[in-house]
């Protein structure tokens, strides 16, 4: 990380995005380094992130088609009713605070992302915790049933049923989740075979962004 000169890794993400993506995120992360001269950057599940004073301030990301950017505190900072933690979806259109962005015109006027960015360091300052983190250390859900293709494939791989019993109820949900929102059979056929082989290797639905 770094507080002068910009992590090289977060260049190299902004290099490797789309032409219209690229205006997007250097701009927000000007902004944000104007804003804020103490943040540090970093890249943490695969995006680039933007840390004050040991916490998140906000994250950006580029898709195939739009880019994302969140706040740490989501609602509280953007105004979205339904704006969830930093890579949850979000009631304006997509993942992220404000919503799926596509050119600089999507953005809210410049002088309103900056009010964002001050809320969210003040928020930072007074030791709050968001509200969806307070949310979540309460108890938690219980798990969905289990899709029927799931529970049979699992026991027919008695390492993949054992990888899945080995896992926090967080991480089974993130499989189960991750099976049940598939619409077409297909899909759930290939994601079913897909959790059953990272399973039997121990692996959570998430593993491959497990060290960014």
């Amino acid at each position: 990380m770094s507080k002068t000169s910009g992590d090289r890794r977060i260049d190299a993400y902004i290099a490797a995005a789309a032409p219209f993506a690229q205006p997007i995120l250097r701009d927000w992360r000007a902004l944000v380094r104007r804003c804020c001269p103490e943040v540090e950057e970093d890249i943490k599940w695969g995006m680039p992130h933007f840390i004050f004073r040991g916490k998140i301030l906000s994250r950006m990301a580029a898709f195939k088609a739009h880019c994302s950017i969140g706040f740490w505190f989501g609602e509280v900072v953007s105004g979205s009713e339904d704006s969830k933690d930093s890579g949850g979806s979000t009631g304006r259109d997509g993942m992220g605070d404000l919503g799926k962005l596509r050119s600089a015109a999507d953005l809210p006027p410049q002088a309103e992302q900056e009010a964002m960015l001050t809320r969210a360091m003040a928020l930072i300052e007074s030791g709050s915790t968001p509200a969806w983190l307070l949310a979540r250390s309460k108890a938690p859900k219980p798990l969905p049933e289990m899709p029927a293709e799931l529970a049979a494939a699992l026991q027919a791989n008695a390492a993949a049923q054992a990888g899945y019993a080995g896992l926090a109820p967080g991480q089974q949900r993130e499989y189960l989740d991750w099976v049940i929102e598939a619409k077409r059979a297909e899909t759930r056929t290939r994601r079913v075979a897909q959790a059953v082989e990272w399973l039997s290797e121990g692996k959570t639905r998430n593993w491959k962004y497990a060290n960014c």
